[in-house]
């Protein structure tokens, strides 16, 4: 069982990769690499282009967990959504890791930046802002401005990065992001939407010549892991699920 999944309505785990050179997009490289990965998920059988020219491969996202992968010009992604457990995931992401410097010809020099990233979606009617200012609170700089009289928070989506080595190369974000805007709130009408919770591991620059996408990768994990474990849940995660409850 994943002890993330009982934090949020949806949980996932995405991987990132960001490449310094313009991917391959002849028909039989993008063809051969698709394949490549449905074979390893067969139910991954909904293949598509973007307007914008990207390229999609992912199951039916009807399901209460999919799979799904996407190339851009210069950037592979891939995520889980509600994976039954974390090594499940990574399987995913590791075989993505293990394909694209022989199908795609990417290099650890091409490396421009390596992502995991996990995500939290909790669902709430309400003015999300204003709950997220509750229930994390804001810098006492801050505090003063929310006692106006009269005063609605119509925008409170915290982001922080922090530099996890001495070279700022390894880098660790959480970011909270809302979906009220001033209309809802004039109204007093709010939609069932997602407010999310992102935390991303990143990986900036070139690696060494010898270096492992897959080995990388794992390290990131253990460092979001441990950083998630000693501060992301019981400061952020907890507090805005007994938020939602609450209200």
């Amino acid at each position: 069982m994943n002890h993330y999944s009982n934090l949020a309505h949806d949980f996932y785990v995405n991987m990132n990769l960001n490449t310094e050179l313009p991917l391959p997009n002849s028909r039989e490289t993008v063809l051969d690499f698709f394949g490549r990965v449905q074979k390893s998920f067969p139910m991954m059988r909904n293949f598509y282009t973007r307007e914008n020219g990207d390229f999609v491969l992912e199951e039916d996202k009807d399901q209460p967990r999919y799979r799904w992968i996407s190339m851009e010009a210069r950037r592979i992604c891939s995520g889980f959504v509600n994976p039954p457990d974390s090594d499940t995931a990574q399987e995913q992401h590791k075989l993505i890791l293990d394909l694209v410097p022989y199908m795609l010809t990417v290099s650890p020099l091409d490396c421009e930046a390596l992502d995991y990233m996990l995500g939290f979606d909790f669902a709430y009617r309400g003015n999300h802002d204003a709950l997220v200012a509750k229930a994390l609170g804001t810098c006492s700089a801050f505090d003063r401005l929310l006692q106006v009289e009269g005063a609605t928070v119509l925008n409170c989506e915290p982001s922080l990065t922090i530099s996890i080595d001495e070279s700022c190369r390894l880098q660790a974000r959480l970011f909270i992001e809302t979906r009220t805007n001033a209309y809802h709130v004039r109204r007093n009408d709010f939609p069932e939407e997602h407010i999310s919770v992102y935390f991303t591991v990143r990986q900036y620059g070139s690696m060494e010549h010898d270096a492992s996408f897959v080995d990388r990768f794992s390290q990131l994990r253990g460092q979001s892991e441990e950083l998630m474990d000693k501060f992301v849940i019981d400061q952020v995660l907890l507090p805005l699920g007994q938020a939602i409850a609450a209200s």
